[in-house]
């Protein structure tokens, strides 16, 4: 009846783990206690739980990222002092078994609980506000896409309780994912939490796909869209386009470990090569979805805290584009060491150096952005200007490994591990934050705290240089990657050094969280009225902060592509219509968390081949999709009087604050101040529009 479950899954022969449970069901139970103390379940499911509202939706995704920084981060911090302490004529503190699991699920968790949360969840908040939408295209959808996300995430976490987490890798290569090399059920857990978040992220794309192409207010024509919107545009587009390719492979993956097919073994007519080039031509424009939409947060950074319209829009629309197209079409650098001719090794080295000439163009439009321009050292130009460094130096790292030759002798090693963390963590995490910061206020209406986000700036970029730049060293000596133990004392101070890095890294994330909480702390004193607390640039900043569930009262009209500051300086912003209208917006619903729920069940299932639970679990899905389809009562309407209210609110706001008075007089798109810059005014003006 319960498959392979056995009460032995439930036992752990390490301490580690067994304290990190009872970590995990305290914190779990300290939760539950809290909302049930405070009598706040009520609140959380009307207003959160069952919401379709797509900026609080953006917020839960935020949410399931931070939680999964932590547990990722405290993987990888293992993983340090686990080789920090394993040199030559000592064990460490981990099993071999133990640490591949830590390292397979930082990778992961990484990658699919933290990483695309994250940027999904910055969509999700930016996108509708800056193209004028009341909405996503498919608000539902969007709630289900969340709660696919929260339900892999789960299957992740339970693993710790129940079996354990595949020790494959996060790549999951085949044999070491096969059943023969992984009979367990940690490869199982990976599958289906990746199958579950992947489907999730595929709707996400298709979702925010079609709305920045239907949804985009009059006038916002492709060449007006702010450019955060556009790297979404592309990113959406990669989403789409490769996230099946890895349903596919996790999907064979799966029936060759569950029913006995030999799509990926070496026997039967399998080919294990042919798992890899799979999960590669969805993991190369992988690289890009993470990176492109923080381009798009720097971009905007630049423009409003240089107060200066963008250098060189044009090129870096048509960069974004390009390094989309390009991603596609370098997955085969992975394969230089696999026995490939020389020709076609040479043909996609020069392919992987290419990327290297759009990206560029970013990099000099962003600092043209900057030149002569009057910039506002606020936290976000700080993460910008930390990611023009560190990711300038990742990305010539990337150029070496691009050439065969070079592949050859870095290829597996640590100076592998350390090019990729130097292009993600720079080129995702730094942007991730930055946006994280800059979009902050629109949500909740009160600035963060710049002093500990400044100490977590700090914290990340000098940790990041400690932590990573041995790994060089110690791939340039010849140290492989993933190696639990190791003979040669020469490795073992630079791995020490390491682990000082992530110490210091750690101090970055404990600074990360004290300016959450000293922000919601001192909210009344960083509490902001009008909306546009940077002197924005782009619609999102022209409306209440927090939106109203409506976002724009009356959807407005777009002349330009820094829409908002024409508005302020041809005197049109803030302008109020002679009269209302009645809104309809989509209804509340809580279909999204019972199709969620199923997908877990269904997956902790398969997982344990518990086959009746699997099967009740997929008719319960598409019988919920089915009776929703027969739901005609979806939306609800919110009154024109209503709406006039919420309008007289904000423009009282507007007034108290002295909003009217600052945008006044504007007579330049680089005139425009922060009520909060402390820089007096400067003799040069901005670049004129």
């Amino acid at each position: 009846m319960f498959g392979k479950l056995t009460l032995e899954a439930f036992s752990h022969d390490s301490l580690i783990i067994v304290f990190a449970n009872v970590v995990m069901i305290g914190a779990g139970l300290l939760v539950v206690g809290l909302v049930t103390y405070y009598r706040q379940w009520g609140y959380l499911y009307r207003e959160w739980f069952t919401t379709v509202d797509h900026k609080k939706i953006g917020v839960m995704y935020i949410i399931i990222a931070l939680i999964f920084l932590l547990r990722g981060f405290i993987d990888a911090s293992m993983v340090r002092a686990q080789q920090a302490t394993a040199g030559p004529g000592m064990d460490g503190y981990l099993h071999a078994g133990h640490f591949a699991e830590l390292f397979t699920g930082h990778g992961t968790m990484m990658i699919f609980f933290m990483a695309m949360p994250f940027l999904v969840g910055l969509m999700n908040i930016a996108i509708p506000l800056q193209i004028g939408a009341r909405d996503v295209s498919y608000p539902l959808l969007n709630a289900i896409s969340l709660w696919l996300t929260a339900a892999a995430g789960a299957l992740v976490m339970i693993s710790l309780l129940i079996g354990q987490f595949s020790e494959a890798g996060w790549s999951g290569y085949t044999p070491f994912s096969g059943l023969e090399a992984s009979p367990s059920s940690g490869v199982d857990y990976w599958i289906w939490a990746l199958q579950i978040s992947g489907i999730s992220t595929t709707l996400t794309g298709i979702n925010f796909l079609v709305t920045i192409l239907k949804k985009r207010a009059p006038g916002m024509g492709f060449m007006r869209m702010p450019m955060f919107t556009w790297t979404a545009l592309c990113t959406n587009i990669l989403m789409v386009l490769a996230f099946p390719a890895l349903t596919a492979a996790l999907a064979l993956l799966a029936l060759d470990r569950s029913v006995g097919t030999h799509f990926f073994t070496g026997t039967m007519g399998g080919d294990q090569m042919m798992y890899i080039n799979m999960f590669w031509v969805w993991g190369h424009p992988e690289v890009y979805i993470l990176v492109l939409p923080a381009f798009g947060v720097f971009s905007e950074v630049t423009a409003t805290y240089c107060n200066k319209r963008l250098f060189g829009y044009t090129s870096m629309v048509w960069a974004t584009m390009a390094i989309a197209f390009l991603s596609f079409t370098v997955w085969v650098h992975h394969f230089f060491t696999m026995g490939q001719d020389p020709l076609r090794n040479a043909a996609f080295g020069i392919a992987t150096m290419i990327i290297a000439i759009p990206t560029g163009v970013k990099i000099y439009d962003w600092m043209w952005t900057m030149f002569r321009g009057r910039i506002e050292f606020k936290l976000p130009m700080l993460w910008l200007i930390g990611f023009l460094i560190t990711f300038t130096m990742g990305g010539m790292s990337g150029v070496l490994l691009a050439i065969p030759g070079a592949d050859f002798k870095m290829h597996n090693s640590l100076f592998l591990v350390a090019h990729f963390h130097n292009v993600l963590i720079p080129g995702t995490m730094f942007g991730l934050l930055a946006g994280f910061y800059y979009w902050f206020p629109k949500s909740f209406g009160f600035t963060l705290d710049e002093k500990w986000g400044r100490r977590s700036f700090w914290g990340w970029l000098i940790g990041f240089y400690v932590a990573f730049v041995p790994l060089y060293m110690l791939g340039i000596m010849g140290m492989p990657r993933r190696m639990v133990t190791y003979d040669n004392p020469a490795w073992q101070i630079w791995l020490i050094i390491a682990a000082i890095g992530a110490i210091i890294v750690a101090y970055g994330i404990f600074s990360m969280f004290m300016q959450i909480y000293v922000s919601v702390r001192d909210r009344e004193k960083n509490r902001d009225l009008s909306g546009d607390p940077w002197g924005g640039r782009t619609l999102e900043w022209s409306i209440a902060s927090p939106p109203p569930e409506y976002n724009f009262a009356v959807i407005p009209e777009v002349r330009d592509r820094d829409a908002f500051m024409e508005m302020k300086v041809n005197d049109t912003a803030y302008l109020r219509p002679e009269r209302y209208e009645d809104i309809h917006m989509p209804r509340s619903t809580p279909i999204a968390i019972v199709i969620a729920g199923l997908a877990f069940f269904f997956g902790f299932a398969f997982v344990w081949h518990i086959w009746w639970l699997a099967g009740l679990c997929l008719a319960g899905i598409v019988g919920s999709v089915i009776a929703r389809s027969f739901n005609t009562d979806t939306e609800f309407v919110i009154p024109a009087e209503e709406v006039e209210r919420t309008e007289d609110a904000f423009h009282r706001q507007l007034e108290a604050d002295g909003a009217f008075e600052r945008v006044k007089g504007l007579k330049h798109y680089g005139d425009e101040r922060s009520p909060h810059a402390h820089l007096a005014e400067p003799v040069e003006r901005g670049t004129p529009a």
